[in-house]
């Protein structure tokens, strides 16, 4: 589990985290929501430590993160695992190394057990034996996958998304989705995911989180937020006409 407690943080006079406490559970999918400008990536760069918190404390599992020494703020990072929004894949490397590169980087383990684990993972994400492939004739649901595998990599205890499904076609997102809904259940993981896509928000979202004006506003379950009548999260998720056909149905069924 991740806690945040009572987070601040401006940048000159903006403030933009403005006392900001939340909890993200293990074993679930925690989704952040919020529109442009209002402090979601910000929170998240402030949880792995990309920007310092003018106030409050970020705790993993109790170890509190934000007045630990560097070195052990070195160790805890090679627990957690991240998705960048564009995969960030090296182009000059093949898909065995892209995915070898953390392990590379911060394992013991020998050239065996790197591609062991390299192999491990690509079969977890379906697509065992692209070994060889580089990223350019991957397509963007393969790269994510790819980069799913090596976010994985290090078998962390913790998962970053940030808008994982950005780029994507309909039918390639719901396959994210359900990856990163199965290897959260399936490693019993503390995954965050920032997102826009209301649909990764209804389907894979056992926490949601809404930033508004630089405060956690609202905190619920998928079902609960189809139920709330809270005005800013309504005029946020259900802004479409569609959307609020989409709610008016849902609610019927609970």
């Amino acid at each position: 589990m991740i806690e945040v407690k009572n987070v601040s943080k401006s940048f000159g006079k903006h403030t933009v985290l403005n006392d900001v406490s939340a909890s993200f559970e293990k074993g679930k999918v925690n989704v952040i929501i919020g529109a442009s400008g209002q402090g979601k990536s910000v929170l998240a760069k402030c949880i792995v430590g990309l920007h310092e918190v003018d106030n409050g404390h970020i705790e993993f599992d109790k170890r509190d993160f934000v007045n630990m020494p560097s070195y052990e703020r070195r160790e805890l990072r090679k627990e957690i695992g991240m998705l960048f929004q564009g995969s960030a894949l090296f182009d000059s490397m093949t898909v065995e190394e892209n995915i070898m590169f953390p392990l590379s980087m911060f394992s013991k383990f020998t050239k065996k057990e790197m591609l062991d684990r390299v192999n491990f993972c690509l079969e977890r994400v379906n697509l065992a034996g692209r070994n060889n492939l580089f990223p350019a004739e991957c397509s963007g649901g393969m790269q994510k996958r790819i980069a799913i595998a090596r976010a994985i990599a290090m078998n962390p205890k913790y998962l970053f998304c940030d808008e994982p499904n950005s780029g994507l076609d309909p039918q390639t997102s719901i396959l994210i989705d359900n990856l990163i809904r199965e290897i959260t259940y399936e490693f019993n993981t503390t995954t965050i995911v920032i997102t826009h896509d209301m649909n990764s928000v209804i389907e894979i979202g056992d926490n949601i989180n809404f930033i508004y004006e630089g405060k956690n506003w609202w905190q619920g379950t998928s079902k609960e937020i189809v139920k709330t009548d809270n005005p800013e999260i309504v005029n946020f998720v259900f802004a479409s006409e569609f959307m609020k056909k989409i709610r008016e149905n849902l609610r019927k069924d609970l």
